[in-house]
């Protein structure tokens, strides 16, 4: 099972949320990490981009296969990963330690939407 952690949001497409303030961080969970393989590239988006939830934000690629990372809220990219345009691995090394995204949140009712560390485990377990 992979590691899931408590006081993070979830959503239905991986993605991993924490709040801090009116700020939300966001990266891919260590489920989605594991079932792109090893990660190549990353583009973790446009600093300034107006979000809304379920917006495409950043894309990663894989060994397998290229995929966008999901906004599970609204806002505004407030900051990227630099980091992470030279060295997409380090998702693969520690997915919850590396946010893609920055997004000042315009509406903190989306969160309600999201799933917590149990359920999302639930979830897991029926799509897997």
């Amino acid at each position: 099972m992979s590691k899931v952690i408590d006081g993070l949001y979830y959503s239905k497409e991986h993605e991993w949320v924490k709040v801090e303030g009116n700020e939300a961080l966001i990266g891919i969970t260590d489920y989605a990490q594991d079932a792109l393989g090893d990660l190549v590239y990353a583009d973790c988006g446009t600093v300034g981009a107006a979000v809304s939830a379920g917006d495409a934000v950043a894309v990663l690629e894989s060994v397998k296969a290229a995929s966008d990372v999901y906004s599970p809220v609204s806002g505004t990219v407030t900051r990227i990963n630099e980091e992470l345009s030279d060295a997409p691995e380090k998702i693969n090394a520690d997915a919850f330690g590396n946010f893609l995204f920055a997004v000042e949140l315009s509406d903190k009712s989306e969160l309600d939407t999201l799933m917590d560390a149990s359920a999302y485990e639930d979830f897991c377990k029926e799509e897997h």
